[in-house]
């Protein structure tokens, strides 16, 4: 079984308390590797190091010093992307074409954060007052801590990671306890680079232990979170008390709107994509199929044969289009809320039920005659269960698509560009996709409106989210007034 220690300070390192985790295969439920249990003291310690390393070696390097150790990085990446695929299946056991290009993407958004590093630039705005000179400048916030889930492990952090150091500062990543080994590799190839020592840090370990203790660090300038509501709102809520930036990527109960006039045979290609893709595990899952009621008998028909067709099984395998539940928690609770759906009242035309094999298996499920207030239709599963509604017209599907806690993302599939406009407009989400869904790109801002989250991760928006901005007042020529009123 492989062995894995946490990254402090440019060492590999046991936990201070020399407690171990076991990290599961999804697919057969055996231990494959252990990690770290860090504690408090563990925290404090990456802390301390990642705050001394903003006034080290690193503070010291020019912006297109720091672009060029983040393109060695991405070219690093690039080379490691495949095995970095095969240990991020293991852990969380998503498909493998699926993780391999995931991680075929990083060294692109290093590379796009590379060079991005020597564009941060202050303004000199008039001040309006002669014989003074004003200028901004923008600085980095301090220690970052990047806390991600398990579904996309190395992706997620991506986007918090290259940013801040792109920024100047200095990193903990706090991966989860289900899907560390990937960060841990990834920590390698920091080193390798040639980072400075504490400038990229990874603790491992449990969110009520290790992370707690991290997220109420006082030197901890900014965290950004992707992960659970309930987590996410705790974190907000212990940020706020000292005042540190929070950004929250959080979770969603999308819509995947489909309207008479699309391409069909498109559309519920998207819509399977949108739920079944990744097993459901996906923060922009599109868990609410809403489809025109002219449409629904049709569609669901279509949708039927490709999901009911479809090949669950080990994740590794080629042929495998669906892999198993990646934790046995989240398999217990997939499961609960087809109980839940089907008290309710909604009809399961597909799956409902666990496979009979080892691992944590779930048949796509796919559910009919939902409406909007059922909790399968409100609450967010994360499992490959789908439900449908029917809807009337335009104003029927935003009333319906947009009564939601949530407001992460959303799908609109029309030929109608004028409609598409329309209900990009107005439907309440970060993410709207028209006549496409799961389409990602570093360029783009991501992130979510209500209970998914705040602030907004990769493109420009990233990058400014870990910098502050300094105003500068020099008085070169401009007479001394009376000192007790304000100089305005």
């Amino acid at each position: 079984m492989k062995k894995y220690q946490m990254f402090i300070g440019g060492e590999f390192v046991d936990a201070a308390g020399g407690a171990t985790l076991e990290t599961l295969e999804p697919w057969s439920g055996k231990a494959w590797a252990s990690i770290p249990r860090g504690g408090s003291d563990d925290a404090t310690r990456a802390v301390e190091v990642a705050h001394a390393a903003l006034t080290g070696p690193w503070a010291g390097l020019s912006a297109s010093a720091r672009g060029a150790l983040l393109r060695k990085l991405a070219d690093l990446l690039a080379h490691a992307a495949g095995d970095l695929a095969e240990i991020e299946v293991r852990d969380n056991g998503k498909l493998l074409t699926e993780m391999r290009a995931q991680t075929g993407y990083l060294p692109e958004i290093y590379h796009y954060f590379a060079g991005l590093a020597d564009k941060i630039e202050g303004r000199v705005p008039p001040v309006g007052r002669p014989g003074v000179f004003g200028y901004t400048r923008l600085e980095p916030v301090g220690v970052v801590l990047a806390i991600t889930p398990w579904n996309s492990p190395l992706l997620l952090a991506a986007a918090k990671i290259a940013p801040a150091l792109a920024a100047g500062c200095t990193v903990v990543h706090k991966p989860s306890e289900h899907s560390s080994a990937s960060a841990l590799e990834f920590a390698r190839l920091v080193k390798e680079a040639g980072f400075p020592d504490g400038v990229f840090n990874v603790v491992t370990g449990l969110g009520n232990e290790v992370g707690a203790s991290l997220v109420a660090n006082p030197k901890v300038a900014r965290i950004s979170f992707t992960g659970g509501g309930g987590a996410g709102r705790a974190i907000n809520q212990i940020a706020a008390a000292r005042f540190a930036r929070c950004d929250l990527e959080l979770g969603g109960k999308s819509p995947n709107i489909v309207f008479d006039d699309a391409d069909l045979e498109v559309a519920v290609n998207g819509a399977v994509s949108g739920i079944f893709a990744a097993s459901g595990q996906s923060c922009i899952a599109g868990s609410r199929l809403l489809v025109q009621e002219s449409i629904h008998d049709a569609f669901v028909e279509r949708l039927l044969k490709i999901a009911g067709n479809a090949v669950v099984g080990e994740p590794m395998e080629a042929g495998t289009q669906i892999g198993p539940v990646t934790t046995a928690e989240q398999f217990s609770k997939v499961l609960e809320y087809i109980d839940i759906a089907k008290g309710e009242g909604a009809q399961c035309v597909l799956g409902g039920e666990k496979l009979d094999r080892p691992g944590w298996f779930v048949k796509p499920t796919i559910f009919t005659g939902v409406n909007n207030g059922m909790r399968i239709a409100r609450e967010e599963v994360f499992g490959p269960i789908l439900s449908i509604i029917k809807f009337k017209d335009e104003e029927d599907a935003l009333r319906i698509a947009n009564d939601t806690d949530f407001g992460l993302a959303a799908g609109v599939w029309t030929k109608d560009f004028g409609r598409a406009f329309r209900m990009s407009e107005k439907l309440q989400a970060g993410t709207v996709w028209v006549n496409s869904y799961r389409m990602l790109s570093v360029t783009m801002p991501f992130g979510g409106m209500k209970d998914s989250g705040t602030g907004r991760e990769n493109g420009i928006d990233a990058i400014m989210a870990n910098l502050e901005a300094k105003s500068v007042f020099l008085n070169h020529s401009a007479p001394v007034a009376n000192p007790f009123v304000m100089k305005l």
